[in-house]
């Protein structure tokens, strides 16, 4: 499967993207701080602090490995990410030991059923289109045997954002009710917002939540 999203990020201006965005892991968590009032592992903290540091997690889209290299930084030891550019991957593989990724597509995860014990995205569902969801939820919810984690722009209703000059290519949701609207077996076990505090950015909200198969 190949969408027009998929093309756009993963070409020039993707790249550009990850040049831009990439930072050390102090400056990365700071950023964090500096918009929400509290840093990324902080909410971590609060989502995945009970949750055994021996789970198989996978990261859908992990770009250069940030947020994995953050979750390594927290005690987890058994972290996978897959990303559609191929420049982000190279340098995810330099980031931490323990960190296992490789090139492959949130619609065709290369993985079994059950493979994860947690599925997360972070910033990614923003830039899949609202027909192609379902395809790339589906794949998170085959591949987790219990939980999915995620991180994104929020908005009761799906609506799109116009991206530096660019269209469809970014939207914004309601992503965990998604999640549970279309799968019957995911409870929402926690669902937190975070404003942002900057006066240039005080308009606009994120949503962290995590699902839980077994709840």
């Amino acid at each position: 499967m190949r969408t027009e999203q998929m093309d756009f990020w993963s070409g020039k201006f993707g790249k550009e993207y990850t040049l831009r965005n990439t930072k050390e892991h102090e400056a990365w968590n700071q950023q964090y701080m500096d918009n929400y009032g509290l840093t990324r592992l902080e909410m971590n903290r609060k989502f995945l602090g009970s949750l055994r540091k021996d789970l198989r997690i996978l990261e859908i889209g992990c770009n250069t490995g940030q947020q994995l290299e953050g979750l390594h930084k927290q005690g987890f030891r058994s972290l996978h990410g897959i990303e559609l550019q191929w420049h982000a991957l190279e340098c995810t593989k330099v980031r931490a030991d323990g960190i296992a990724v490789l090139q492959a597509s949130g619609f065709e995860i290369p993985f079994k059923p059950g493979a994860f014990d947690l599925v997360f995205t972070s910033g990614v569902l923003i830039h899949i289109a609202p027909d192609d969801l379902p395809i790339i939820m589906g794949e998170m919810h085959r591949c987790s045997s219990r939980y999915i984690w995620g991180f994104e722009y929020y908005s009761e209703k799906l609506t799109e954002i116009n991206y530096r000059k660019n269209a469809n290519v970014l939207w914004k949701g309601d992503f965990a009710s998604i999640f549970a609207s279309a799968f019957p077996d995911l409870t929402i076990v926690k669902k937190k917002f975070y404003p942002y505090i900057s006066d240039a950015e005080c308009a606009n909200v994120d949503c962290m939540y995590l699902l839980d198969k077994k709840a």
